[in-house]
């Protein structure tokens, strides 16, 4: 079975809005600054774009507010066709540890990063039905390390949910692989460009755990430095 060509699905939807007359509202959930950075250089030259900071799986509330930040200086600075505003929901961490109870031990691209999407897509869908935004998306799609089939699967599950609970507005999912065709290299081009803030782990306090000990196997296959 040949995979999914999910940024082709994007360009074709791209190309149908741009036939319209209509500039579509989307809701866009990010994770940060330097992924949303090549993803609104895209979008936002067809949508008016909402950015849905929510992200309760971040570590602490100063890493949280520091990339809050570094997400809304972007948006003051990126240079775009159609409005961009940032939503900054309260943090909640607790939301996240709930979702990730039993699943502590779990490797990164485990089942508790799958948890982890369902969380954040299901807040974005409902958001988005609430602000009777027209579609809603994710920036998660542009890191190499997350699997895009996996995301856009639960987005698309997300939004038959809507339909289940019985929303008057439902959204459409906006599918994407936002790594593909130099997405993730212009992503870190832009991020050098604006001296956004970036960092070495996802976000939660079992990917910061898991990038201390690469860290420190990389050291140790290296050896001891020189003096």
């Amino acid at each position: 079975m040949n995979a999914v060509n999910y940024q082709r699905q994007l360009e074709e939807t791209l190309t149908r809005i741009d036939a319209g007359n209509h500039v579509p509202t989307l809701l866009l959930h990010a994770c940060c600054a330097p992924c949303s950075s090549y993803c609104l250089s895209v979008l936002a030259e067809h949508f008016s774009v909402k950015v849905l900071y929510y992200n309760p799986n971040i570590t602490e509330e100063a890493e949280f507010a520091k990339r809050a930040q570094e997400l809304g200086r972007l948006v003051a600075e990126l240079p775009t066709r159609y409005p961009v505003e940032v939503i900054v929901p309260e943090y909640r961490p607790e939301e996240f540890y709930e979702i990730a109870k039993g699943l502590e031990a779990e490797p990164e691209r485990g089942k508790r990063c799958e948890a982890c999407f369902r969380l954040r897509l299901s807040y974005t869908a409902r958001e988005a039905a609430r602000l009777k935004a027209e579609y809603f998306a994710t920036t998660l799609t542009i890191s190499p390390q997350k699997d895009a089939a996996l995301l856009n699967r639960i987005g698309a599950e997300a939004e038959a949910m809507l339909s289940a609970e019985g929303n008057e507005h439902i959204p459409l999912y906006l599918a994407s692989d936002f790594k593909k065709k130099g997405g993730y290299a212009e992503s870190v081009r832009l991020s050098e460009e604006y001296g956004l803030y970036r960092q070495n782990y996802c976000g939660c306090v079992y990917s910061k755990r898991d990038a201390l000990l690469r860290e420190k196997a990389k050291a140790a296959e290296n050896g001891p430095s020189e003096s």
